[in-house]
């Protein structure tokens, strides 16, 4: 069983990478995918052979790119809308929703949750949820759904790391109990909004049939899934994929209705130019595309807006950043690295490579948004954290005795410092920008940085094996109850790391600090809100003070961008609605469904 877990660790982190690769970059199509451009139908079109009516149908994209391969969780890439962690709401649901406007968890299939003790977490389940084949939700579907990621390596066996058992309590509630020696309170937090819940009588038999072997069942295509959100399967080919609404869906009377749309579509486009333009002429009413200067849309007055009105447009939700190599000379002085920091240009990396969505750059663990920030008191950071200044970069390498060569470049304690290479995968152009603007940068200080970009493949193999000199990466990258503890941990938490040359599955810099660990192991057992914000406060002092990492950008969890040409009145920033931008179908965003019409 020991193995098992292991292997679902792995499992579990390769997918979670998997994901922020496809969520923090422009995503790119598989070359071999036979796409379309396929224009949404016309009420008149036959809705049994895909085409539905646009006045009823919410058409996304940016979520698939290629055809479907299976709709089951337990597969190795589930294709929308069971793709894990972005479309949480619709068919399979979780037991909480995330809100990444202020982190909470908000009632879904559980109505509440709390600690009976140290280890125990204790939770209501709602006792009208049902699934979309009549039969009743029970504690049994919680206990079997997170079972099976104890049982095989798939993509929340990660959580078993920090559980010890999950139990019924009754037919409407279980308890979640942790591991005496790891009672990671926030990992099993996380579980509730990322586990998707799994009907026990159909998964049961489909186990029996495939003799347990996960394999096997890995291959289920699932095409008409048996969920309990408010949507279901109707059609799905090469070019798209489309949900009808399920009339008798259990939510109505926790969200006072049903949804608007009859149906949610996702047409498979060939690439974010095709998609975009499709976005532009209102064939798309939500984009999870990354759209380069997004304000040109509607300067001729179309209907397309995001979330916030002006820069940076979409909220902060991940901190894309460089790993420094701290086995590596040079790079292993806190003062080189919080030189190459003070260096670089944030603003014109914002501005080119982001089309300013990234806003104003403050150095931290934390991200610059309400449900981060509070943990940290900012006044006793302010004086840690950096800000471009080239002259005080070179007046701190000055003051350690790094003096130029005849060539520019600086040399400490006799080593030259560069040339290094900066690493990002081909093809990512707004990482690879980032790190052009880097690499140019160091030059103004007697640094050398040479930019790198090999094929992902490579890039994931160099960056967990400790093979590179700096890398770029986003640690942690998604919303979570778990935040901002899970992104220091992956930048700073030294134990349980395999050496230079093995694989590593987070803190891939090899930083090492005796007083983080302990900081990074403790914070997930304490409640006490003053004394969490104390060690959070220490924890980002050393970070600040060490810079194992540098930020570069802040980049929106999801880029939700709508076009309001059909339905209207999706959420915006100050509209009092606390309905958070996760492209209305994922999390606590599904609610933007609740309160569209049409125009």
């Amino acid at each position: 069983m020991r193995f098992t877990r292991v292997l679902g660790l792995i499992f579990g982190l390769i997918m979670i990478f998997a994901l922020l690769g496809a969520c923090s970059n422009e995503v790119k199509p598989p070359a071999t995918t036979d796409t379309t451009t396929e224009k949404p139908g016309t009420e008149e079109e036959d809705t049994s052979k895909g085409s539905t009516p646009r006045n009823e149908t919410l058409y996304v994209n940016g979520l698939q790119w290629g055809p479907p391969s299976t709709f089951s969780p337990l597969g190795g890439n589930p294709s929308f809308p069971v793709a894990y962690a972005n479309s949480r709401s619709l068919v399979y649901e979780n037991l909480f929703m995330i809100n990444m406007l202020d982190g909470a968890l908000e009632p879904l299939l559980g109505t509440s949750y709390e600690w009976t003790n140290d280890t125990t977490l204790h939770i209501e389940l709602n006792p009208d949820a049902k699934w979309n084949d009549g039969e009743a939700f029970t504690s049994e579907d919680v206990v079997y759904s997170y079972e099976l990621g104890n049982k095989y390596p798939i993509s929340w066996s990660n959580f078993w790391e920090a559980i010890e058992s999950v139990e019924a309590d009754g037919e409407n509630a279980v308890n979640i109990n942790l591991k005496q020696d790891n009672p990671n309170r926030l990992t099993v937090l996380d579980s509730l909004q990322l586990v998707p819940m799994m009907p026990k009588h159909v998964w049961e038999e489909i186990e029996k049939t495939h003799n347990n072997d996960i394999a096997v069942i890995r291959e289920e295509v699932n095409p008409e899934p048996v969920g309990t959100g408010p949507y279901k399967m109707h059609t799905f080919d090469n070019q798209k994929i489309t949900l009808i609404r399920d009339d008798n869906y259990w939510g109505q009377q926790l969200f006072g209705g049903l949804p608007a749309p009859k149906y949610i579509s996702h047409v498979i486009y060939k690439d974010n130019a095709a998609g975009s333009l499709a976005f532009s002429k209102g064939e798309v009413d939500v984009s999870q595309q990354f759209i380069p200067q997004v304000w040109k849309m509607w300067e001729d007055g179309a209907p397309i807006k995001t979330y916030l009105e002006d820069k940076p447009y979409y909220l902060p939700g991940s901190m894309p950043s460089i790993f420094f190599n701290t086995t590596k000379e040079g790079l292993d002085n806190p003062d080189v690295r919080r030189a190459i920091a003070m260096a670089i240009d944030y603003d014109k990396i914002s501005e080119l490579a982001m089309s300013g969505y990234s806003g104003e750059m403050k150095p931290s663990i934390t991200l610059d948004t309400p449900s981060e920030s509070k943990y940290v008191d900012q006044d006793a950071i302010k004086s840690l954290q950096w800000t471009t200044d080239v002259d005080a970069a070179n007046e701190l390498l000055d003051s350690i005795g790094a003096k130029k060569g005849a060539d520019g470049i600086r040399v400490l304690d006799g080593v030259r410092l560069g040339p290094w290479e900066i690493e990002a995968p081909y093809g990512w152009s707004d990482w690879n920008a980032s790190l052009e603007i880097v690499a140019q940068n160091a030059k103004a200080i007697g640094i050398e940085i040479r930019t790198n970009f090999p094929e992902a493949p490579v890039w994931t193999n160099n960056r967990q094996t400790g093979k590179f000199d700096i890398i770029m990466d986003t640690p942690a990258g998604a919303v979570s109850p778990s935040q901002p503890w899970n992104r220091a941990r992956t930048i700073m938490y030294s134990e349980g790391v395999a050496p230079i040359g093995e694989m590593a599955f987070w803190n891939w810099g090899r930083y090492k600090n005796e007083r983080a660990d302990e900081l990074i192991k403790e914070i997930p057992t304490v409640t006490d809100e003053a004394k969490l914000k104390e060690m959070y406060t220490e924890l980002t002092k050393i970070y600040l003070e060490d810079v194992p990492t540098i930020p570069l950008m802040y980049r929106p969890w999801v880029f939700h961008t709508v076009n309001e040409s059909v339905w209207e009145g999706f959420a915006t920033d100050g509209d009092g609605s606390n309905i958070p931008p996760q492209i209305s179908i994922d999390g606590a965003g599904i609610k933007d469904l609740y309160q569209i019409k049409n125009k």
